[in-house]
């Protein structure tokens, strides 16, 4: 459980780094670059055996890790136009929805086990997954734009169904690695398009911020793959786990951090979240 924890941590490390972003007037889309970046020179530092390119290209997950590359990219800024056109609430809510993708996934494909008390467990953190990214002052409206959370639903479910079951249990560093250099060659191109198109320069400030962001990003990542690989750990149980973990302890922080409002039906959420992390642990 120790992986899964630290992947839990690192998760949730990553919403308070983009809540540091905000405070210090760190460029976005720069910031994310040289997350990348960062990412993908941590996992090749912690590959220990010797990287030959012909070879990663000869990998059987080579081009899957290509796709994820662009997906990572591509449901980022899904994400953020889904946030400006239907709301935080319902980029929040659309995106960590998308946990029933790779649990089911898990379920039908790897042939996990099932029952009462799991399901409950998975209906409960689905309730608490609405009830937590729901804002006082927000409203759902998903008639605005419906394509847009259900692109996010989708992307960030096959997101991570796609590194589960891609992922090899013998070269995980460089797996990881290999995805975010795709995600950060494509974040370059748009980093200086995005130059080339407005006044903005450079920011010194979004590379420690963007450092800082790469870590825990890899981390977040690299520590679920390494719990989703330790025997008798099922895909389906540890995904709903994380999702709602990371979830819950996200509101926590917001309202201790950054004094954030927490109302009644986020409370609510945070007490089902914690139900359902009992259940599905305990099936």
């Amino acid at each position: 459980m120790i992986y899964l924890l630290i992947s839990i941590l690192s998760s949730t490390a990553i919403f308070v780094v983009f809540k540091l972003f905000k405070k210090y007037e760190v460029n976005t889309l720069q910031g994310i670059v040289v997350n990348y970046f960062t990412a993908f020179l941590l996992g090749f530092l912690l590959y220990k055996g010797r990287i030959v390119p012909s070879e990663i290209i000869q990998t059987d997950w080579f081009i899957a890790a290509i796709m994820l590359g662009f997906l990572f990219i591509a449901i980022f800024n899904v994400m953020a136009l889904t946030a400006q056109k239907n709301g935080l609430s319902v980029a929040s809510v659309a995106s960590k929805m998308s946990v029933i993708i790779p649990v089911v996934f898990g379920i039908v494909v790897f042939k996990e086990s099932v029952g009462t008390q799991k399901i409950l467990g998975i209906i409960l953190a689905l309730v608490a997954v609405y009830l937590t990214s729901v804002k006082q002052k927000g409203n759902i409206v998903i008639t605005q734009s419906i394509y847009l959370p259900v692109i996010l639903f989708l992307g960030s479910g096959i997101i991570d169904t796609s590194i589960n079951y891609f992922a090899p249990d013998d070269n995980i560093p460089l797996f990881s690695a290999t995805i975010f250099a795709m995600a950060a060659l494509i974040g370059v191109i748009l980093l200086l398009v995005s130059l080339a198109q407005s006044k903005n320069k450079l920011k010194l400030i979004s590379i420690p911020f963007g450092i800082a962001l790469g870590l825990v990003n890899y981390c977040s990542i690299h520590f679920l793959l390494l719990a989703l690989r330790v025997e008798n750990t099922e895909s389906s149980t540890l995904f709903t786990i994380n999702h709602i973990a990371i979830l819950a302890l996200s509101t926590l922080i917001g309202l201790v951090l950054f004094k954030e409002d927490i109302s009644k039906k986020n409370w609510i959420g945070i007490i089902l979240a914690l139900i359902s992390i009992a259940l599905v642990t305990l099936a």
